[in-house]
């Protein structure tokens, strides 16, 4: 089969021939159709400070998919030959003090589809049954594709109440702009985005957010502040993992506010907590993965619905061996989201 694999500790990948993986009593063998570029696979190409504390070549790369099953093993009951499935890539044990506890997203033992197992950008992966979801027939392979991002989206955005909240977003990467849509059909009443790329930002418009700054161009305290009568915004979504970023979303955090974080940060960060978080009283949450299954369940309805419509995200479309463009377009941040055809 074709795929792309990470070969050397060094910048680059390459598109090779190379086995089709075999299956084990509990595993499923799925013929993939779409994949999608994560920022993830960019730092993998890019051999960045995470890529190379984090990932040990030679490994395929890629994590989200949606595919059909090709193959399953003789123990495997949950899926059969046909089916239509993306996955959960955050695999987990099942054994630690976290599984057992409803916290499978932070598992102990936890390995990463593309990371430590082999991934997506392949005409066929292998997975253990568990971490399967059979997707909805009126979601197209499009949208399938990106229900893990989408996830990672709502857990951010919903981890509270947001109805009637006011909401400041940083960062307008295809996440920050899926939360966007998210918030947007979850009541939201006033959506700000801040990004320094005026391209995102003009798809965060179409996404349902009233207000699109640039940073580098406008002051955003004083915008905020102004859009909200000088109260400051109820709810920061943070998805930049930058420094200047969240502290300028912890200055206009309204008293008894809240900031959720996804965004990943190269380095460690400064922030004033005496004046920014524990005078104010504000409710910080860090956000990873997403909860399994719970998550995917609230992913598939608003998709199903039609509640959120990401195509406005979905901006570039490619062959999986070119998948040199999508990942420069992601670099550049020429784009929304890239998917790759198998």
């Amino acid at each position: 089969m074709k795929a792309v694999v990470k070969t050397k500790r060094s910048k680059g990948m390459e598109f090779l021939k190379v086995p089709t993986p075999r299956i084990g009593p509990r595993d499923v063998l799925i013929k993939v159709k779409i994949t999608s570029v994560c920022g993830t696979d960019v730092h993998i190409h890019d051999w960045t400070l995470w890529a190379q504390h984090r990932f040990t070549p030679p490994r395929i790369v890629g994590h989200e998919f949606v595919g059909n099953v090709k193959k399953i093993g003789d123990e495997v009951t949950r899926v059969k030959v046909g089916d239509r499935v993306s996955a959960e890539s955050h695999i987990s044990c099942g054994r630690c003090y976290q599984c057992q506890n409803g916290y499978s997203e932070v598992c102990r033992n936890l390995k990463l589809l593309g990371v430590d197992y082999d991934g997506t950008y392949a005409e066929y992966l292998v997975l253990p049954e568990h971490v399967l979801w059979k997707n909805d027939s009126n979601i197209p392979d499009e949208w399938a594709t990106i229900q893990e991002p989408f996830g990672n989206a709502i857990d951010t955005v919903m981890v509270e109440d947001i109805s009637a909240k006011t909401v400041l977003i940083l960062g307008a990467g295809p996440v920050g702009l899926f939360a966007t849509g998210i918030a947007r059909a979850s009541g939201a009443t006033l959506i700000i985005v801040s990004d320094p790329n005026n391209y995102r930002l003009a798809i965060s418009k179409k996404m349902g957010a009233h207000i699109a700054l640039n940073p580098r161009k406008q002051d955003i305290t004083h915008l905020v502040l102004e859009a909200t009568k000088n109260n400051g915004v109820d709810v920061v979504l943070e998805f930049s993992g930058n420094n200047q970023a969240l502290n300028q979303g912890l200055k206009v955090i309204t008293p008894g506010g809240r900031i959720s974080i996804l965004g990943i940060y190269e380095r460690r960060v400064s922030i004033d907590l005496n004046k920014e978080v524990i005078f104010k009283k504000i409710r910080i949450y860090g956000i990873t993965g997403r909860k399994i299954f719970s998550t995917w369940h609230k992913t598939s309805r608003f998709l199903s619905s039609g509640l959120v419509d990401p195509g406005p995200i979905i901006t570039h479309r490619f062959l999986l061996s070119n998948y040199e463009k999508g990942i420069k377009l992601m670099r550049d941040g020429k784009c929304g989201k890239v998917i790759l055809k198998v």
